[in-house]
């Protein structure tokens, strides 16, 4: 199936978010002021000329929850790896001991000074834990990302759906104050009946309330993209042009991210096999009894080293290393999940593009008919050959040719930036 990896012109409605800003209604002289109709609340949005999407992008990660998550495994991976260069496999211990016989005469004092040592190959696999953990973490920072940039298209489209819907919804007011004025007029003159004034008044409420409707859900569509980005200021575009992927590939971060825990987890569990029964020591010692005037003293100082060697201590690591085991075949179920969930987004982004190609196709033509059709009626109902309840009726399905038509193409330039997100392509 062949995707397009080039943005369409779409001449009949060319996108700018320099419409963001809600504005007030114009009052009606004959109709109580608009204003009165109008929620005051207003969540503010500066369209700023300098910010890219990707800039967006940057700066909502750095303020993202999870960034302190990134920061820790970051420091982990450091730690594993400062840990891995040291000569010993753990704390030196040092011991004194202190020895009097019962006459209180003579004194023995004993200093020992015990190193663990690393087991064969155990210090290099330490350091490969280090590499695969530093790994991980930038893995899981990249997957964030994409999760992130995730939200903030999801919130720039929504926002921008919201706001050709309201656009569309004041539009329609206006057209519905001229309407009611020309019946008005023609109400005074004695040419139509006092209850097309009324019906006309009736319509022209309801076309206010959906305004407000309209704008509210604006203001929320702006709240929740400053609740992700914790900003007020947005791209003044942020089109994407399509990826040229065709299929989930293996670079995509999600799939990254997990293959990189799968492996810090499968060193995790060579290191730790490597420790065995426990570390093996090097004990150092020192034995003096000079210190006493008993007779029966040698008046010597020794010296003695040696090595203790852990034994029969396998049993004892086995629940760490099945604990680990299971945590590992977890990733393993994760990740054959998380493959099929991507394959299924790509297969609805790829679907949902060729829905909405054919959809903008059709939804511009019945945009120009339904106009031509509300042009015809116009003149129609001017010259007294229909009644006003067919006019509205031909009005309102007119405003909703022109509003499909409107959101399809946006539609459309969303989902670019919705099929860019299944196949792991940042902004």
């Amino acid at each position: 199936m062949k995707i397009l990896s080039v943005t369409p012109r779409l001449a009949f409605y060319p996108f700018s978010l320099l419409c963001l800003f809600a504005t007030p209604l114009k009052a009606n002289p004959d109709m109580p002021p608009s204003s009165q109709l109008v929620v005051g609340h207003h969540d503010p949005i500066v369209v700023d000329s300098q910010l890219s999407l990707a800039k967006v992008l940057d700066l909502t990660v750095e303020k993202f929850p999870d960034s302190a998550t990134l920061q820790a495994l970051e420091e982990e991976a450091a730690a594993i790896m400062q840990r891995s260069k040291n000569w010993t496999a753990g704390p030196a211990l040092a011991g004194l001991r202190f020895q009097e016989a019962t006459s209180g005469t003579l004194h023995y004092i004993d200093g020992t000074v015990e190193v663990p040592l690393w087991n064969v190959g155990q210090r290099d696999a330490q350091q490969q834990l280090a590499e695969q953990a530093d790994a991980s973490s930038e893995a899981q920072g990249q997957a964030i990302k994409l999760r992130v940039a995730g939200l903030l298209r999801t919130a720039l489209w929504d926002m921008a759906l919201q706001n050709i819907r309201y656009e569309q919804a004041k539009e329609e007011v206006d057209a519905f104050e001229k309407l009611y004025a020309k019946v008005g007029k023609r109400v005074e003159l004695g040419d139509l009946p006092r209850a097309d004034l009324l019906l006309a008044q009736t319509e022209l409420l309801q076309k206010r309330s959906s305004m407000i409707l309209a704008e509210a859900e604006l203001m929320h569509a702006r709240k929740r993209y400053a609740s992700i980005t914790q900003m007020q200021k947005v791209p003044t575009q942020f089109q994407e042009n399509l990826a040229a992927i065709k299929e989930i590939q293996d670079n995509h971060p999600a799939l990254v991210a997990i293959n990189k825990q799968i492996s810090r987890k499968q060193a995790e569990l060579d290191s730790l096999k490597l420790v065995g029964s426990g570390q093996t020591n090097v004990v150092v010692g020192v034995n003096s009894d000079s210190f006493t005037d008993d007779p029966r003293s040698n008046k010597t100082e020794s010296f003695n080293i040696g090595v203790t060697m852990p034994f029969g201590g396998s049993d004892h690591l086995k629940p760490q290393l099945a604990a680990i085991n299971v945590e590992l075949n977890q990733l393993f179920a994760q990740r054959a999940q998380l493959h099929r969930d991507l394959e299924q987004m790509h297969h609805e982004a790829e679907h949902n593009l060729e829905v909405n190609r054919a959809e903008l196709s059709i939804a511009n033509e019945l945009k120009q008919v339904a106009e031509q059709h509300l042009s015809m009626t116009h003149l129609s109902y001017s010259a007294g050959e229909i009644n006003l309840i067919d006019l509205l009726k031909i009005q309102s399905r007119t405003n909703l040719a022109v509003l499909n038509a409107k959101e399809r193409a946006l539609i459309l330039q969303r989902d670019q930036a919705f099929y860019n997100q299944a196949v792991g392509v940042l902004p």
